[in-house]
């Protein structure tokens, strides 16, 4: 696909704005929806080699405003977990075909959607007891399968951390710092896969500054704008594009 097509323009430009408002100010996971964004007009391998760099770009610009603000105890259970779990995707990517991965960001993209009106609706609560390190490096193991298939770890991050009871800005720090490891990880793994690319790279060029003013934007948002608003056009894009991917591979 030519790296100045339509596509890259009507779907690459909102996704890295939306990654970088996520990832600079409103947590829970919701940048992952960006990738699947992607996913609807590139192959699966293409679209997490375009947003992979786009990701580590967004974690350089918001890591400064987090810098050891982060929860270490939970933070080093999840890179315990993290690596493995990270290697675990590697293997398994290798071994399905195109259409199961869409299938697993549509039915992520689905499920994260789900887990959120439960826990707004009170059918799910979290932080109601303490839990153990090995439910950290669980939670971490999870985290690096999901987020090498979809960049996707978020909602499993969330999950834990938010049980954790952290405030708001040790929850986001300790996103970022965690995966701006993760990524870096990937990184090595995705270049030595084939997913980066002269055309992955000229896109990333293209996109890099509307990611940067997402970071802003997010940085800027995170202590004075609510989150609902937020989170409902996540909650619509989410179910729209996963519902599309589901689609796409099960036809």
């Amino acid at each position: 696909m030519d790296a100045l097509s339509w596509a890259v323009f009507a779907l690459g430009i909102p996704a890295a704005v939306f990654a970088g408002v996520s990832k600079g100010g409103f947590g829970s996971g919701a940048a992952f929806a960006s990738a699947s964004i992607l996913a609807l007009a590139f192959e699966p391998a293409m679209a997490l080699g375009i947003m992979l760099p786009l990701l580590m770009l967004i974690d350089v610009s918001s890591l400064p405003t987090y810098w050891k603000k982060w929860s270490w105890p939970e933070v080093r259970l999840l890179l315990l977990g993290g690596v493995p779990g990270t290697f675990l995707g590697a293997v398994f990517f290798g071994m399905v075909e195109a259409n199961a991965i869409r299938l697993i960001i549509g039915g992520i993209s689905i499920a994260f959607v789900l887990w959120q009106l439960a826990r707004a609706s009170g059918v799910l609560k979290l932080g109601t007891r303490e839990t153990s390190p090995a439910v950290g490096i669980a939670a971490g193991v999870g985290l690096g399968f999901t987020s090498f298939i979809s960049h996707a770890g978020g909602p499993v991050a969330a999950v834990y951390l938010l049980g954790r009871r952290l405030s708001k800005t040790a929850y986001q720090a300790s996103t970022v710092i965690v995966f701006w490891a993760m990524n870096v990880l990937k990184a090595a793994i995705y270049a030595v896969m084939g997913f980066f690319t002269v055309e992955t790279l000229t896109i990333n060029l293209v996109l890099a500054p509307f990611a940067v003013l997402g970071t802003w934007i997010g940085i800027r948002a995170h202590h004075v704008v609510p989150e609902r608003l937020f989170f409902g056009l996540t909650y619509v894009l989410l179910t729209v594009t996963g519902s599309k991917l589901i689609w796409d591979a099960l036809s």
